[in-house]
């Protein structure tokens, strides 16, 4: 598991305040249910990755918020459900498609051993790469590409956690998912969303249905 991050951010006595009574609230309404993953999200400064201007209030709402580029950065209550949904032990390597603001792969890092997360919007990868960098997330490693084919030259996974909807799982991603390995996706069209997980059992692949969510789609390179 990774070691304590070299913070060198802004992270005041409000802005820890405001984030214990996100997780309080998050634990209270049953979608944060575990002692690590609380602890992980206690740790992370969000405020830290929404873009600037946007009040401490805003940053520790439990909604999603705009980042840019069309994209958001996840209501914390689905980065709760979606990290827990990994049954992460500490020592996993773990694929993330979509880094976006860098937030969920800062979760990510401080429960698991490295994370490899692939954005395909170049000034998202810049800046995420740049900030997980600046904060000291040092087992996240951030690349500018087309997720729907993942990270072959890292390849294979113990998990596969995707932040943005596709129709169908692309079989990129089951490919280069470790046997006995977990996938966490949402799928489905706009309006129509499931968020999934998938077990890999050998040749088999086991679905479970965790359910309704709404992403952004996934977008292929060139987009």
């Amino acid at each position: 598991m990774s070691t304590a991050p070299t913070f060198h951010g802004s992270d005041d006595h409000v802005a820890q305040e405001l984030r214990a009574r996100l997780v309080s609230y998050l634990e209270d309404t049953g979608e944060l249910r575990t002692a690590r993953v609380r602890h992980a999200m206690l740790r992370v400064p969000r405020h830290l990755f929404v873009p600037a201007g946007t009040s401490l209030y805003d940053a520790y709402a439990n909604h999603p918020l705009p980042i840019g580029d069309g994209q958001t950065i996840s209501q914390p209550a689905v980065v709760a459900i979606m990290t827990e949904a990994l049954n992460l032990g500490g020592s996993e390597r773990v694929l993330e498609i979509g880094t976006g603001s860098g937030y969920q792969a800062a979760v990510l890092s401080l429960l698991a051993g490295e994370v490899y997360s692939v954005e395909v919007i170049p000034p998202l990868a810049e800046r995420s790469a740049a900030l997980l960098r600046k904060l000291g997330y040092a087992n996240v490693h951030v690349a500018r590409g087309d997720g729907v084919v993942g990270w072959p030259e890292h390849a294979p996974f113990d998990r596969v956690i995707a932040t943005a909807a596709a129709e169908r799982v692309p079989q990129a991603w089951f490919d280069q998912l470790e046997p006995n390995g977990i996938l966490v996706a949402p799928v489905g069209q706009p309006g129509d969303q499931r968020l999934l997980r998938f077990r890999k059992q050998g040749a088999r692949i086991d679905q479970e249905d965790l359910g309704w969510v709404s992403f952004v789609p996934i977008l292929p390179e060139g987009s």
